[in-house]
């Protein structure tokens, strides 16, 4: 299966699409399909590529 994030770099701004309750996250890695974000309202996650598509957030 396709990583639905791989244009996702360390630094950016990115929110989880079943989970808004966590707030705006920052990527910390990408790596071989699996993204880790901390979350201000949730802490550091790490997201399966394949299944979630992180959703950027734009001029934040």
């Amino acid at each position: 299966m396709d990583n639905l994030n791989d244009f996702l770099e360390p630094g950016m701004l990115v929110r989880h699409p079943d989970r808004p309750d966590w707030g705006t996250g920052q990527v910390q890695s990408n790596i071989g399909g699996k993204v880790t974000v901390m979350f201000p309202d949730e802490g550091k996650v790490v997201i399966d590529g394949t299944r979630v598509a992180l959703e950027p957030v734009l001029g934040g």
